[in-house]
Protein backbone atom coordinates (compact mmCIF):
# COMPACT_ATOMS: atom_id res chain seq x y z
CA UNK A 1 0.00 0.00 0.00
CA UNK A 2 1.43 3.18 -1.06
CA UNK A 3 2.63 5.67 2.09
CA UNK A 4 2.18 9.26 2.61
CA UNK A 5 5.73 11.07 1.19
CA UNK A 6 7.84 13.62 3.93
CA UNK A 7 6.72 17.21 3.59
CA UNK A 8 7.52 18.60 0.88
CA UNK A 9 10.10 21.52 2.03
CA UNK A 10 8.63 24.01 -1.13
CA UNK A 11 5.52 24.01 -0.08
CA UNK A 12 4.39 27.75 0.67
CA UNK A 13 3.83 29.36 3.82
CA UNK A 14 2.96 32.29 3.74
CA UNK A 15 0.02 34.66 2.13
CA UNK A 16 -2.88 32.82 0.12
CA UNK A 17 -0.91 29.75 -0.50
CA UNK A 18 0.14 29.31 2.79
CA UNK A 19 -3.58 29.44 3.74
CA UNK A 20 -4.46 27.12 1.27
CA UNK A 21 -1.48 24.66 1.78
CA UNK A 22 -2.68 24.88 5.59
CA UNK A 23 -6.51 24.27 5.26
CA UNK A 24 -5.84 21.10 2.87
CA UNK A 25 -3.08 20.04 4.93
CA UNK A 26 -0.60 19.82 1.16
CA UNK A 27 2.79 20.14 2.85
CA UNK A 28 1.30 17.40 5.70
CA UNK A 29 0.23 15.14 3.32
CA UNK A 30 3.78 15.35 1.70
CA UNK A 31 2.25 17.75 -1.42
CA UNK A 32 2.35 21.18 -3.45
CA UNK A 33 -0.25 22.96 -4.69
CA UNK A 34 0.81 22.40 -8.53
CA UNK A 35 0.60 18.85 -7.77
CA UNK A 36 -2.75 19.09 -6.64
CA UNK A 37 -3.90 21.46 -9.46
CA UNK A 38 -2.45 18.94 -11.87
CA UNK A 39 -3.81 16.02 -10.15
CA UNK A 40 -7.17 17.81 -10.34
CA UNK A 41 -7.17 18.03 -13.50
CA UNK A 42 -6.06 14.51 -13.90
CA UNK A 43 -8.94 13.76 -12.38
CA UNK A 44 -11.57 15.73 -14.47
CA UNK A 45 -10.29 14.31 -17.46
CA UNK A 46 -10.84 10.95 -16.20
CA UNK A 47 -14.42 11.09 -14.85
CA UNK A 48 -15.42 14.04 -17.36
CA UNK A 49 -17.12 11.18 -19.72
CA UNK A 50 -20.20 11.72 -17.83
CA UNK A 51 -20.60 14.32 -18.99
CA UNK A 52 -21.62 12.78 -22.54
CA UNK A 53 -22.82 9.18 -20.40
CA UNK A 54 -25.60 10.81 -18.35
CA UNK A 55 -27.61 12.80 -21.16
CA UNK A 56 -27.29 9.20 -23.30
CA UNK A 57 -28.66 7.45 -20.46
CA UNK A 58 -31.20 9.87 -18.51
CA UNK A 59 -32.23 11.65 -21.99
CA UNK A 60 -32.82 8.42 -24.21
CA UNK A 61 -36.14 7.17 -22.30
CA UNK A 62 -39.48 9.33 -22.12
CA UNK A 63 -41.12 8.80 -18.86
CA UNK A 64 -45.08 8.90 -19.74
CA UNK A 65 -43.88 10.00 -23.32
CA UNK A 66 -42.04 13.25 -22.05
CA UNK A 67 -38.32 13.19 -22.20
CA UNK A 68 -36.51 14.84 -19.40
CA UNK A 69 -37.43 18.46 -18.99
CA UNK A 70 -39.55 18.15 -21.61
CA UNK A 71 -38.79 18.35 -25.22
CA UNK A 72 -37.48 16.10 -27.57
CA UNK A 73 -34.49 14.01 -27.07
CA UNK A 74 -31.82 16.12 -28.20
CA UNK A 75 -32.99 19.50 -26.56
CA UNK A 76 -33.10 17.17 -23.10
CA UNK A 77 -29.75 15.63 -23.62
CA UNK A 78 -28.11 19.58 -24.11
CA UNK A 79 -30.61 20.46 -20.31
CA UNK A 80 -28.59 17.19 -18.87
CA UNK A 81 -25.14 17.60 -19.85
CA UNK A 82 -25.40 21.46 -18.41
CA UNK A 83 -26.98 19.99 -15.32
CA UNK A 84 -24.80 17.51 -15.09
CA UNK A 85 -21.41 19.59 -14.94
CA UNK A 86 -22.90 22.06 -12.63
CA UNK A 87 -24.14 19.69 -9.55
CA UNK A 88 -20.89 17.78 -9.89
CA UNK A 89 -18.80 20.81 -10.07
CA UNK A 90 -20.09 22.23 -7.04
CA UNK A 91 -20.29 18.41 -4.73
CA UNK A 92 -16.78 18.29 -5.66
CA UNK A 93 -16.12 21.47 -4.70
CA UNK A 94 -17.59 20.89 -1.40
CA UNK A 95 -16.32 17.28 -0.89
CA UNK A 96 -13.04 18.76 -1.42
CA UNK A 97 -13.50 21.64 0.61
CA UNK A 98 -15.38 19.73 3.82
CA UNK A 99 -13.56 16.05 3.67
CA UNK A 100 -10.03 17.43 2.38
CA UNK A 101 -9.75 14.32 0.81
CA UNK A 102 -9.26 14.01 -3.06
CA UNK A 103 -12.34 12.85 -3.53
CA UNK A 104 -14.46 13.77 -6.73
CA UNK A 105 -18.16 13.42 -7.09
CA UNK A 106 -20.39 12.87 -10.04
CA UNK A 107 -23.80 11.47 -11.49
CA UNK A 108 -23.76 7.56 -10.66
CA UNK A 109 -23.19 5.09 -13.18
CA UNK A 110 -25.45 2.49 -12.21
CA UNK A 111 -27.48 5.26 -10.38
CA UNK A 112 -28.62 6.77 -13.68
CA UNK A 113 -29.90 3.44 -15.05
CA UNK A 114 -31.96 3.11 -12.18
CA UNK A 115 -33.33 5.82 -12.08
CA UNK A 116 -33.71 5.75 -15.61
CA UNK A 117 -34.67 1.83 -16.72
CA UNK A 118 -36.13 0.80 -13.77
CA UNK A 119 -37.96 3.78 -12.04
CA UNK A 120 -38.83 6.60 -14.73
CA UNK A 121 -40.47 3.82 -16.85
CA UNK A 122 -42.65 2.40 -14.42
CA UNK A 123 -46.44 3.09 -15.07
CA UNK A 124 -47.64 6.77 -15.01
CA UNK A 125 -44.53 7.95 -13.30
CA UNK A 126 -43.16 11.36 -14.64
CA UNK A 127 -39.39 12.41 -14.31
CA UNK A 128 -40.20 14.62 -11.23
CA UNK A 129 -41.73 11.61 -9.64
CA UNK A 130 -39.02 9.93 -10.35
CA UNK A 131 -35.96 11.98 -9.35
CA UNK A 132 -38.22 12.91 -6.11
CA UNK A 133 -37.52 8.98 -5.32
CA UNK A 134 -33.91 9.76 -5.70
CA UNK A 135 -34.21 13.25 -3.44
CA UNK A 136 -35.98 10.62 -0.65
CA UNK A 137 -32.83 8.17 -0.97
CA UNK A 138 -30.61 11.37 -0.46
CA UNK A 139 -32.29 12.44 2.97
CA UNK A 140 -32.89 8.65 4.12
CA UNK A 141 -28.96 7.80 3.68
CA UNK A 142 -28.32 11.18 5.22
CA UNK A 143 -30.25 10.09 8.12
CA UNK A 144 -28.40 7.20 8.64
CA UNK A 145 -25.44 8.36 8.53
CA UNK A 146 -25.88 10.75 11.33
CA UNK A 147 -27.70 8.33 13.10
CA UNK A 148 -24.74 5.38 12.81
CA UNK A 149 -27.10 3.30 11.27
CA UNK A 150 -25.55 3.27 8.01
CA UNK A 151 -22.60 1.12 9.36
CA UNK A 152 -25.23 -1.63 10.76
CA UNK A 153 -27.13 -2.01 7.49
CA UNK A 154 -23.46 -2.34 5.81
CA UNK A 155 -22.73 -5.47 8.30
CA UNK A 156 -26.50 -6.64 7.54
CA UNK A 157 -25.43 -7.79 4.19
CA UNK A 158 -23.68 -10.75 3.26
CA UNK A 159 -20.06 -9.47 1.63
CA UNK A 160 -21.11 -11.76 -1.54
CA UNK A 161 -24.00 -10.16 -2.30
CA UNK A 162 -22.85 -6.37 -1.74
CA UNK A 163 -20.12 -7.32 -4.33
CA UNK A 164 -23.14 -8.99 -6.48
CA UNK A 165 -24.96 -5.84 -6.30
CA UNK A 166 -22.08 -3.98 -7.81
CA UNK A 167 -21.18 -6.70 -10.07
CA UNK A 168 -24.99 -7.31 -11.37
CA UNK A 169 -24.88 -3.37 -12.09
CA UNK A 170 -21.97 -3.23 -14.42
CA UNK A 171 -23.19 -6.51 -16.39
CA UNK A 172 -26.55 -4.42 -16.83
CA UNK A 173 -24.64 -1.34 -17.92
CA UNK A 174 -22.60 -3.29 -20.22
CA UNK A 175 -25.87 -4.81 -21.83
CA UNK A 176 -27.36 -0.65 -21.83
CA UNK A 177 -24.30 -0.21 -23.88
CA UNK A 178 -24.16 -3.26 -26.47
CA UNK A 179 -27.90 -2.47 -27.06
CA UNK A 180 -28.17 1.51 -27.07
CA UNK A 181 -25.71 1.15 -29.69
CA UNK A 182 -27.20 -1.10 -31.73
CA UNK A 183 -24.27 -3.90 -31.48
CA UNK A 184 -27.45 -6.50 -29.85
CA UNK A 185 -30.77 -5.69 -30.71
CA UNK A 186 -33.80 -7.94 -31.30
CA UNK A 187 -33.63 -10.96 -33.53
CA UNK A 188 -35.95 -12.15 -36.39
CA UNK A 189 -35.70 -15.89 -34.37
CA UNK A 190 -34.09 -15.79 -31.21
CA UNK A 191 -34.64 -12.92 -28.52
CA UNK A 192 -31.28 -10.77 -29.76
CA UNK A 193 -29.18 -11.50 -31.80
CA UNK A 194 -25.54 -9.38 -32.87
CA UNK A 195 -25.97 -6.29 -35.05
CA UNK A 196 -27.56 -6.44 -38.70
CA UNK A 197 -28.93 -10.13 -38.82
CA UNK A 198 -26.18 -11.40 -37.06
CA UNK A 199 -23.31 -8.76 -38.80
CA UNK A 200 -21.87 -5.75 -38.10
CA UNK A 201 -23.47 -4.72 -42.15
CA UNK A 202 -23.40 -0.51 -41.23
CA UNK A 203 -21.08 2.39 -40.31
CA UNK A 204 -22.57 3.28 -37.09
CA UNK A 205 -21.65 -0.48 -35.94
CA UNK A 206 -18.47 -0.07 -37.03
CA UNK A 207 -18.00 3.34 -35.28
CA UNK A 208 -18.81 0.93 -32.42
CA UNK A 209 -15.96 -1.37 -32.87
CA UNK A 210 -13.72 1.07 -33.64
CA UNK A 211 -14.38 2.51 -29.62
CA UNK A 212 -14.50 -0.35 -28.23
CA UNK A 213 -11.32 -1.55 -29.58
CA UNK A 214 -9.63 2.07 -28.31
CA UNK A 215 -11.47 2.30 -24.70
CA UNK A 216 -10.18 -0.86 -24.20
CA UNK A 217 -6.28 -0.74 -25.46
CA UNK A 218 -6.13 2.97 -23.80
CA UNK A 219 -7.44 1.38 -20.61
CA UNK A 220 -4.89 -1.48 -20.41
CA UNK A 221 -2.24 1.16 -21.72
CA UNK A 222 -2.88 3.02 -18.37
CA UNK A 223 -3.86 5.79 -20.28
CA UNK A 224 -5.09 8.76 -18.19
CA UNK A 225 -8.74 10.07 -19.80
CA UNK A 226 -9.15 6.83 -21.71
CA UNK A 227 -12.65 6.60 -21.89
CA UNK A 228 -12.69 10.16 -22.80
CA UNK A 229 -10.51 9.89 -25.48
CA UNK A 230 -12.05 7.31 -26.90
CA UNK A 231 -15.31 8.95 -27.05
CA UNK A 232 -13.72 12.32 -28.58
CA UNK A 233 -11.80 9.89 -31.28
CA UNK A 234 -14.84 7.61 -32.20
CA UNK A 235 -17.02 11.42 -32.17
CA UNK A 236 -14.25 12.33 -34.88
CA UNK A 237 -14.86 9.42 -36.85
CA UNK A 238 -18.61 9.29 -36.49
CA UNK A 239 -18.45 12.91 -37.68
CA UNK A 240 -16.50 12.29 -40.56
CA UNK A 241 -18.29 9.40 -41.45
CA UNK A 242 -21.40 11.27 -41.43
CA UNK A 243 -20.11 14.26 -43.39
CA UNK A 244 -18.84 11.99 -46.32
CA UNK A 245 -21.16 9.10 -46.58
CA UNK A 246 -24.55 10.79 -45.07
CA UNK A 247 -25.66 7.47 -43.08
CA UNK A 248 -28.28 9.06 -41.72
CA UNK A 249 -29.77 10.34 -44.66
CA UNK A 250 -30.42 6.75 -45.99
CA UNK A 251 -33.07 6.15 -44.98
CA UNK A 252 -32.72 2.69 -43.63
CA UNK A 253 -33.07 2.93 -39.88
CA UNK A 254 -31.35 -0.48 -39.14
CA UNK A 255 -27.94 1.05 -40.62
CA UNK A 256 -28.18 4.79 -38.99
CA UNK A 257 -27.00 6.57 -36.18
CA UNK A 258 -29.16 5.10 -33.00
CA UNK A 259 -29.54 8.38 -31.24
CA UNK A 260 -27.43 11.53 -32.27
CA UNK A 261 -26.34 12.47 -35.74
CA UNK A 262 -22.78 13.44 -35.51
CA UNK A 263 -23.09 17.04 -37.08
CA UNK A 264 -21.44 19.91 -35.99
CA UNK A 265 -24.00 21.77 -33.94
CA UNK A 266 -23.03 25.50 -34.58
CA UNK A 267 -21.55 26.86 -31.98
CA UNK A 268 -19.49 24.42 -29.40
CA UNK A 269 -20.33 27.58 -26.54
CA UNK A 270 -23.68 27.97 -25.03
CA UNK A 271 -24.94 29.24 -22.28
CA UNK A 272 -25.82 26.36 -20.08
CA UNK A 273 -29.72 25.86 -19.56
CA UNK A 274 -30.19 24.75 -16.03
CA UNK A 275 -33.75 24.54 -16.33
CA UNK A 276 -34.36 20.99 -14.94
CA UNK A 277 -32.80 22.51 -11.76
CA UNK A 278 -36.12 21.97 -9.25
CA UNK A 279 -38.28 19.83 -11.70
CA UNK A 280 -38.88 17.41 -8.73
CA UNK A 281 -41.85 15.57 -7.07
CA UNK A 282 -40.98 14.40 -3.70
CA UNK A 283 -44.27 12.91 -2.81
CA UNK A 284 -45.79 12.35 -6.45
CA UNK A 285 -44.22 8.62 -6.65
CA UNK A 286 -47.00 7.85 -3.95
CA UNK A 287 -49.64 9.30 -5.94
CA UNK A 288 -48.88 7.01 -8.97
CA UNK A 289 -47.56 4.10 -6.81
CA UNK A 290 -48.44 1.62 -3.96
CA UNK A 291 -46.51 3.15 -0.74
CA UNK A 292 -44.38 -0.58 -0.26
CA UNK A 293 -43.36 -0.12 -4.05
CA UNK A 294 -41.76 3.48 -3.79
CA UNK A 295 -39.96 1.71 -0.65
CA UNK A 296 -38.64 -0.58 -2.40
CA UNK A 297 -37.39 1.51 -4.78
CA UNK A 298 -35.69 3.83 -2.57
CA UNK A 299 -34.18 0.86 -0.33
CA UNK A 300 -32.40 0.17 -4.28
CA UNK A 301 -31.28 3.07 -4.74
CA UNK A 302 -29.71 2.49 -1.05
CA UNK A 303 -28.34 -0.26 -1.68
CA UNK A 304 -26.52 0.70 -4.69
CA UNK A 305 -26.15 4.10 -3.51
CA UNK A 306 -24.07 2.83 -0.24
CA UNK A 307 -22.10 0.29 -0.28
CA UNK A 308 -19.97 1.34 -3.80
CA UNK A 309 -19.33 5.06 -1.82
CA UNK A 310 -17.72 2.91 1.37
CA UNK A 311 -15.41 0.87 -1.14
CA UNK A 312 -14.70 4.07 -3.13
CA UNK A 313 -13.31 5.65 -0.48
CA UNK A 314 -11.52 2.99 1.45
CA UNK A 315 -9.64 2.40 -2.04
CA UNK A 316 -8.56 5.83 -2.82
CA UNK A 317 -7.63 6.38 0.80
CA UNK A 318 -5.51 3.04 0.45
CA UNK A 319 -3.88 4.46 -3.08
CA UNK A 320 -2.73 8.14 -1.53
CA UNK A 321 -1.41 6.19 1.61
CA UNK A 322 -4.16 7.94 4.50
CA UNK A 323 -6.03 4.78 5.60
CA UNK A 324 -5.34 4.38 9.60
CA UNK A 325 -4.68 1.74 11.58
CA UNK A 326 -8.02 0.03 10.90
CA UNK A 327 -7.92 0.58 7.15
CA UNK A 328 -10.38 4.01 7.89
CA UNK A 329 -9.52 7.36 5.72
CA UNK A 330 -9.36 10.11 7.29
CA UNK A 331 -12.93 12.33 8.16
CA UNK A 332 -15.14 9.67 7.53
CA UNK A 333 -18.09 11.05 8.54
CA UNK A 334 -17.38 13.93 6.76
CA UNK A 335 -16.71 12.44 3.30
CA UNK A 336 -20.12 10.11 3.98
CA UNK A 337 -22.14 13.26 5.14
CA UNK A 338 -21.40 14.97 1.39
CA UNK A 339 -22.03 12.04 -0.43
CA UNK A 340 -25.37 11.38 0.84
CA UNK A 341 -26.08 15.04 0.31
CA UNK A 342 -25.30 14.08 -3.78
CA UNK A 343 -28.23 12.05 -4.06
CA UNK A 344 -30.57 15.16 -2.23
CA UNK A 345 -28.30 17.53 -4.77
CA UNK A 346 -28.83 15.08 -7.72
CA UNK A 347 -32.61 14.56 -7.30
CA UNK A 348 -33.26 18.13 -6.71
CA UNK A 349 -31.26 18.98 -10.17
CA UNK A 350 -33.04 15.94 -12.29
CA UNK A 351 -29.49 14.24 -13.09
CA UNK A 352 -29.88 11.60 -10.06
CA UNK A 353 -28.04 10.67 -7.44
CA UNK A 354 -24.23 11.58 -7.38
CA UNK A 355 -21.83 10.16 -5.67
CA UNK A 356 -17.96 9.43 -5.33
CA UNK A 357 -16.23 8.34 -8.29
CA UNK A 358 -13.20 5.68 -8.45
CA UNK A 359 -11.85 7.50 -11.62
CA UNK A 360 -10.51 10.24 -8.61
CA UNK A 361 -7.12 7.51 -7.90
CA UNK A 362 -6.52 8.88 -11.35
CA UNK A 363 -5.89 11.93 -9.68
CA UNK A 364 -4.04 10.09 -6.63
CA UNK A 365 -1.96 8.22 -9.20
CA UNK A 366 -1.06 11.73 -10.27
CA UNK A 367 0.12 12.69 -7.06
CA UNK A 368 -3.04 14.17 -5.52
CA UNK A 369 -3.44 13.84 -2.10
CA UNK A 370 -5.50 16.52 -0.19
CA UNK A 371 -9.20 18.14 -1.49
CA UNK A 372 -7.55 20.31 -3.42
CA UNK A 373 -7.72 18.13 -6.08
CA UNK A 374 -11.01 17.75 -5.78
CA UNK A 375 -11.92 21.51 -5.51
CA UNK A 376 -9.97 22.13 -9.32
CA UNK A 377 -11.86 18.96 -10.66
CA UNK A 378 -15.31 20.66 -9.49
CA UNK A 379 -14.45 24.34 -11.20
CA UNK A 380 -13.33 22.41 -14.13
CA UNK A 381 -16.77 20.86 -14.29
CA UNK A 382 -18.36 23.89 -13.71
CA UNK A 383 -16.11 25.52 -16.92
CA UNK A 384 -17.67 22.81 -19.06
CA UNK A 385 -21.28 23.87 -18.36
CA UNK A 386 -20.59 26.56 -21.19
CA UNK A 387 -19.82 23.22 -23.85
CA UNK A 388 -22.84 21.46 -23.35
CA UNK A 389 -23.98 21.55 -27.70
CA UNK A 390 -20.98 19.65 -28.06
CA UNK A 391 -22.84 16.78 -26.42
CA UNK A 392 -25.59 16.75 -30.04
CA UNK A 393 -22.19 15.64 -31.67
CA UNK A 394 -21.67 12.38 -29.87
CA UNK A 395 -23.99 9.32 -30.84
CA UNK A 396 -24.57 6.34 -29.06
CA UNK A 397 -22.32 4.29 -31.06
CA UNK A 398 -19.37 6.61 -29.44
CA UNK A 399 -20.36 6.77 -25.88
CA UNK A 400 -22.04 3.44 -25.83
CA UNK A 401 -17.87 1.51 -25.71
CA UNK A 402 -17.02 3.85 -22.44
CA UNK A 403 -20.35 2.14 -20.70
CA UNK A 404 -19.06 -1.57 -21.83
CA UNK A 405 -15.52 -0.56 -20.31
CA UNK A 406 -17.27 0.72 -17.28
CA UNK A 407 -19.09 -2.17 -17.06
CA UNK A 408 -16.22 -4.59 -17.14
CA UNK A 409 -14.71 -2.91 -14.28
CA UNK A 410 -17.38 -3.29 -12.03
CA UNK A 411 -17.60 -6.90 -12.86
CA UNK A 412 -13.83 -7.47 -11.62
CA UNK A 413 -15.06 -7.38 -8.27
CA UNK A 414 -16.50 -10.92 -8.86
CA UNK A 415 -13.48 -12.53 -7.74
CA UNK A 416 -14.85 -11.27 -3.89
CA UNK A 417 -17.64 -14.14 -3.92
CA UNK A 418 -16.73 -17.46 -2.84
CA UNK A 419 -18.39 -19.46 -5.22
CA UNK A 420 -18.06 -22.68 -3.34
CA UNK A 421 -20.26 -21.78 -0.18
CA UNK A 422 -23.68 -22.42 -2.50
CA UNK A 423 -25.65 -20.64 0.61
CA UNK A 424 -24.06 -17.05 -0.66
CA UNK A 425 -23.43 -18.08 -4.03
CA UNK A 426 -26.45 -18.67 -5.78
CA UNK A 427 -28.39 -15.84 -4.16
CA UNK A 428 -25.48 -13.62 -5.56
CA UNK A 429 -25.50 -15.30 -9.05
CA UNK A 430 -29.45 -14.62 -8.95
CA UNK A 431 -28.54 -10.73 -8.51
CA UNK A 432 -25.76 -10.79 -11.53
CA UNK A 433 -27.50 -12.77 -13.71
CA UNK A 434 -31.41 -11.31 -13.46
CA UNK A 435 -30.43 -7.70 -13.97
CA UNK A 436 -29.55 -7.95 -17.37
CA UNK A 437 -32.05 -10.62 -18.20
CA UNK A 438 -34.88 -8.80 -17.04
CA UNK A 439 -33.24 -5.79 -17.66
CA UNK A 440 -34.19 -4.29 -14.02
CA UNK A 441 -31.71 -4.07 -11.20
CA UNK A 442 -34.59 -3.99 -8.75
CA UNK A 443 -35.06 -7.67 -10.02
CA UNK A 444 -31.95 -9.10 -9.64
CA UNK A 445 -31.29 -7.18 -6.15
CA UNK A 446 -34.92 -8.94 -4.79
CA UNK A 447 -34.64 -12.43 -6.31
CA UNK A 448 -30.62 -12.19 -4.37
CA UNK A 449 -32.16 -11.49 -0.92
CA UNK A 450 -35.10 -13.75 -1.16
CA UNK A 451 -33.41 -16.49 -2.09
CA UNK A 452 -30.51 -16.15 0.36
CA UNK A 453 -33.13 -15.54 3.41
CA UNK A 454 -35.11 -18.53 2.00
CA UNK A 455 -32.05 -20.79 1.82
CA UNK A 456 -30.99 -19.97 5.04
CA UNK A 457 -34.47 -21.11 6.58
CA UNK A 458 -34.93 -24.13 4.59
CA UNK A 459 -31.45 -25.34 5.78
CA UNK A 460 -32.49 -24.48 9.57
CA UNK A 461 -30.18 -21.46 9.67
CA UNK A 462 -33.10 -18.74 9.64
CA UNK A 463 -31.25 -17.17 12.74
CA UNK A 464 -28.52 -16.48 11.16
CA UNK A 465 -30.24 -14.04 9.25
CA UNK A 466 -29.88 -10.27 10.26
CA UNK A 467 -33.30 -9.09 11.26
CA UNK A 468 -32.10 -5.94 8.40
CA UNK A 469 -32.50 -8.72 5.34
CA UNK A 470 -35.41 -10.29 7.13
CA UNK A 471 -37.15 -7.03 6.59
CA UNK A 472 -35.49 -6.41 2.94
CA UNK A 473 -36.88 -10.17 1.68
CA UNK A 474 -40.34 -9.65 3.19
CA UNK A 475 -40.32 -6.20 1.22
CA UNK A 476 -39.21 -7.57 -1.94
CA UNK A 477 -41.90 -10.46 -1.84
CA UNK A 478 -44.45 -8.11 -1.55
CA UNK A 479 -42.94 -6.13 -4.41
CA UNK A 480 -42.87 -9.69 -6.92
CA UNK A 481 -46.67 -9.72 -5.54
CA UNK A 482 -47.45 -6.63 -6.03
CA UNK A 483 -49.88 -6.96 -9.06
CA UNK A 484 -52.29 -9.59 -7.28
CA UNK A 485 -52.10 -7.60 -4.05
CA UNK A 486 -53.47 -4.70 -5.78
CA UNK A 487 -55.95 -6.45 -7.50
CA UNK A 488 -57.23 -8.33 -4.06
CA UNK A 489 -57.01 -4.66 -2.45
CA UNK A 490 -58.83 -2.79 -5.24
Amino acid sequence: MPTTAPPSSAAPRTGLAGTIDRYFLISERGSTIAREVRGGIVTFVAMSYIIVLNPIILGGTDATGAFLGGGDAASAQVRIAATTALIAGLLSIAMGAISKMPIAMAAGLGLNAVVAYGIALMPEMTWADAMGIVLLEGVLILALVLTGVRQAVFNAVPAELKVSISVGIGLFIAFIGVVNAGFVRTGAGTPVELGIEGSIASWPLVVFVVGLVTSIVLWIRRTRGALLISIVATTVLAFLIETFGHVQGDGDDATGWASNVPVWPGSPVATPDFSLLGQVSVFGSFEKLTFITVVLLVFTLLLADFFDTMGTMVAIGGAAGLLDEKGNPPRTKQILVVDSFGAIVGGAGSVSSNTAYIESSAGVADGARTGLASVVTGVAFLLSTFLSPLVLMVPAEAAAPALVVVGFLMMTQITGIDWKNLEVAIPAFLVIALMPFTYSITVGLGAGFVMFVLIKVLLGKGRQVHPLMWVAAVMFVAYFARGPIQALVG
